[in-house]
């Protein structure tokens, strides 16, 4: 693991090894800018299975099986069991849920909290049936967990969604709907359950209140400010610091959800029609998912955004896919053919691509055929624009596999077109097998995205000073991997600058003049740089100084002695 996963599973373990589960840290700086259940979650796998990166993993991978069992549930008891069934296959096999939870972040936690929250809104206000304390409570634990999550948008999406349904249905100021959700208990719960990590963080990194809407270089307004005004309001309107983040075109945040859920997006056509008379159990869920799918992308039309943060309406369209195919309509037989018509074009270009590599050899590292585009990789899948031809001859076998998933998926959708089930079986199977190819494409670029070689070589090494250039996400997984803290070379940038403003935090940031100092010392040090970073580095010291311990993909592992 690299990156951002490496640097949450390093947060986790440092919560427990410290015992200090309030303030997240870096290399000893405070990191203030998300919520802490996914690492309380990681560091209670640790404390049972040893620190790993697989049990840094495990929590996601359960939190995912418990979402798709949820929206099975949740579509079982909203329209009927072939749907609810549906609807979970088709969540669990969709595209998007597949690519974005390779990477450790909270977000299907979140999506699993928003889910359930919403399934007790429609519970509360079930006609047929007097509301159950529990959902109320249900309601609130929800809340109160996404907001451990990812702050305020697990409260202000469900509530969002929640009211608009009950303003469409005419229930808006309806008392009777009112006091079924039980607002008191519900928001009792929540409260219990975030407020105190809110109030410690708080308290332990001062100033408590600030409400400045500015904030630059060598500025430290504690957690506060941070956490609510920066990371919330100021992120929401594209004004955050510092900017170490990109946002997808609008346009494209939208379109890409038919691509997230592909390749069940080409029955959504079948649940256009909504009535707002919400007369049976069927048209409300339909209803509510989607106002719970406006809410979200209306949001974040209006704010910045990832490809990942539409991922809490899957569940929605899961369930509106899932009414679809149970209900037999003839948009079903339309979807078919379209999706029969994609994985033949699928199966044909790449074939192509297969043949087309097939005579390639492919010696080396598959860094030497990719190209970079650095300007992109704060998009989460900007590394996708560094695809070459040349890159599939390393990519022989996951090409081979996911040729085989959507030729005979195509030949199975036109041989049972006009059968349901064995359309979603032939579907759900394709899609497992072409995951399994996507999942060897993903292990051959572990090199490439991953500094996990340059951790082993260090880990072999004599003792020194470890030394790492640029922002401390570049080399992440060496600091998770060997356990090791470091100093910054020209790294107070991006999520460690602010907390490296905050009283009594570690000097451990360094210039070039301190650098050299060190470098120069007969002391051993290690520097872990970017091949880009050679130049600088030659212009600083002798070439007779910089010994290549390791290198992996252009980045290096340097020595100042002889090993």
């Amino acid at each position: 693991m690299d990156d951002v996963d490496a640097v949450q599973a390093t947060i986790a373990r440092n919560m427990l090894h410290s015992g200090d589960f309030v303030t997240a840290r870096l290399n000893g700086i405070a990191y203030l800018e998300k919520s802490p259940l996914v690492y309380w979650i990681m560091a209670t796998s640790y404390s049972i299975f040893g620190v790993h990166d697989w049990a840094a993993r495990l929590p996601l991978a359960l939190a995912v099986v418990l979402l798709c069992w949820v929206t099975y549930r949740f579509g079982c008891w909203a329209f009927d069991d072939h749907a609810g069934l549906y609807a979970g296959l088709a969540l669990a096999t969709s595209t998007g849920l597949f690519l974005f939870t390779r990477i450790l972040i909270p977000d299907a936690m979140l999506t699993l909290a928003i889910t359930g929250a919403l399934w007790a809104w429609l519970r509360l206000l079930e006609p047929e049936a007097e509301p159950a304390l529990r959902w109320s409570l249900a309601l609130g634990a929800c809340v109160g967990v996404g907001l451990l999550l990812k702050g305020l948008v697990a409260l202000v999406f469900p509530v969002t969604a929640g009211v608009v349904f009950m303003l469409l249905t005419g229930r808006l100021t309806s008392i009777d709907a009112w006091r079924r959700i039980r607002i008191v208990p519900a928001a009792a719960v929540a409260l219990t359950i975030a407020a105190p990590w809110h109030v410690l963080a708080t308290l332990r990194n001062p100033p408590y209140f600030a409400f400045s809407m500015h904030n630059g270089p060598g500025e430290y307004r504690g957690f506060f400010w941070f956490y609510f005004i920066n990371e919330h309001v100021l992120r929401f309107l594209n004004l955050r610091y510092p900017r170490d983040y990109n946002t997808v075109p609008r346009l494209w945040f939208w379109l890409l959800n038919l691509v997230w859920l592909f390749p069940w997006s080409v029955y959504l056509l079948g649940s256009r029609t909504v009535s707002l008379r919400a007369e049976s159990r069927a048209c409300r869920v339909r209803l509510m998912a989607l106002c719970w799918t406006g809410t979200v992308l209306v949001f974040f039309t209006f704010s910045t955004t990832q490809e990942y943060y539409s991922m809490p309406i899957y569940p929605a369209m899961a369930l509106l896919v899932g009414l679809t195919l149970s209900a037999g309509s003839r948009w079903i037989s339309i979807g078919t053919r379209v999706l029969y018509g994609i994985f033949t074009l699928l199966f044909l270009s790449l074939s192509t691509v297969l043949m087309l590599v097939w005579q390639k050899s492919a010696t080396g590292s598959i860094a030497s055929a990719l190209t970079q585009h650095p300007e992109l990789y704060t998009l989460s899948l900007g590394h996708m624009s560094d695809l070459t031809l040349a890159t599939f001859a390393y990519l022989k076998l996951p090409l081979g596999i996911a040729v085989c998933a959507f030729g005979a998926g195509a030949l199975g959708l036109f041989i049972w077109r006009r059968n349901v089930r064995r359309t979603a079986l032939v579907v759900t199977l394709s899609m497992i097998v072409f995951f399994q190819g996507a999942r060897i494409a993903l292990i051959r670029f572990e090199d490439y995205f991953g500094s996990y070689p340059l951790a082993q070589s260090l880990d072999q090494s004599p003792p020194g000073q470890l030394i790492e250039a640029d922002a401390y996400y570049a080399f992440s997984s060496v600091f998770f991997y060997t356990g090791r803290a470091a100093l910054l070379w020209n790294g107070r940038i991006n999520n460690l600058e602010y907390g490296s403003y905050a009283p009594g935090a570690p000097n451990v940031f360094i210039d070039d003049a301190r650098f050299v100092s060190l470098w120069n010392e007969p002391n051993r040090c290690y520097l872990l740089a970017y091949g880009v970073d050679l130049p600088h580095l030659q212009h600083l010291v002798e070439q007779s100084q910089l010994h290549v311990v390791r290198e992996n993909a252009g980045n290096y592992l340097l020595t100042n002695h002889p090993i």
